[in-house]
């Protein structure tokens, strides 16, 4: 399934709470540190399409959400986004979390504890109204899950021509499946991770199409962009910038390069402006910080 024309962003992926404090440091076992006032925002999958809604791209949420205080905070970023819901609220139970521990660097540590988005629920994945010019977006949690995961895989493989299927596999990239793995390399149109993910990852991503594109994220040196056809593995540097926060700026990206190859930027300019998105994204703090269209065309002008 090779890259087509893009028109719209649809995610599969989950959206959980992300529970932010800022530490001095992380405790030691058994330990304790003091942190920050807690800060309650739509993380996971969130933060990529509020990259894109900003740059433009008409988004769409195809996942689970639930009924309680953080499936509330979550359908409330979504509609601050404008981005447009598909299933109404869970009944079963809330929204998963994540615990983000901030050090004074800016890197970021994570605990995630599920909720009702890890699984399928009464959905129907092949009900969702995907039309031609479509891009999917696949978080390697979802992947996971062992009950979303092999039905996200059985959907991917059957999805049809015109759909682009965007596949960044996160930090637990070495956890997915092996058949599911399989699937989703040999569908991807785009598959994005960061250098650590990559390691992990190995030789597996020689299985990605001849057609995808390749993007491995390497924070203030930049990306480089695979691909087989038309050009070979280039490196393309970020602007320099005094880190705050590194959170979300990996979704910063992918949003912001989904939205840059949807304008019609080709595959070098649009990983140009994903690394610059990327970059203003980790000079303020909290996760859902990928800039607006005007604010990244000033910042890169």
């Amino acid at each position: 399934m090779g890259l087509g024309p893009i028109t719209r962003l649809i995610s599969v992926g989950s959206i959980i709470a992300d529970v932010r404090l800022d530490v001095p440091h992380l405790p030691a076992r058994g330990g304790d540190v003091l942190g920050s006032a807690a800060t309650v925002t739509a993380g996971g999958g969130f933060n990529v399409l509020a990259a894109a809604a900003r740059q433009g791209l008409p988004c769409l949420f195809a996942g689970q959400h639930g009924s309680g205080p953080y499936g509330d905070r979550i359908r409330a970023d979504l509609a601050r986004e404008g981005i447009a819901s598909l299933l109404p609220a869970s009944a079963a139970a809330d929204s998963g979390f994540c615990v983000v521990l901030v050090e004074p660097d800016g890197e970021r540590t994570f605990i995630t504890s599920p909720g009702v988005e890890a699984s399928l629920g009464a959905r129907a994945l092949a009900d969702i109204p995907l039309q031609a010019g479509d891009a999917v977006f696949v978080s390697g949690y979802d992947l996971c899950y062992p009950d979303l995961g092999p039905a996200i895989a059985a959907w991917i493989g059957a999805l049809p021509a015109g759909i682009s299927l965007v596949v960044d596999p996160g930090p637990l990239v070495a956890e997915i499946p092996a058949a599911i793995l399989d699937v989703v390399l040999a569908k991807a149109a785009i598959w994005t991770m960061n250098r650590r993910e990559a390691a992990l990852l190995g030789e597996c991503v020689t299985r990605l199409a001849r057609s995808a594109l390749l993007v491995v994220r390497d924070g203030a040196a930049g990306a480089t962009l695979s691909g087989t056809e038309g050009f070979v593995t280039v490196t393309i540097p970020a602007p320099p910038v005094v880190m705050v926060d590194s959170t979300g700026a990996g979704d910063a990206h992918t949003g912001v390069l989904i939205a840059a190859l949807a304008a019609g930027l080709s595959p070098i300019p649009a990983v140009a402006r994903a690394n610059a998105a990327a970059a203003l994204a980790v000079t303020h703090k909290g996760p859902a910080t990928a800039p607006t269209r005007a604010a990244l065309d000033a910042f890169r002008a």
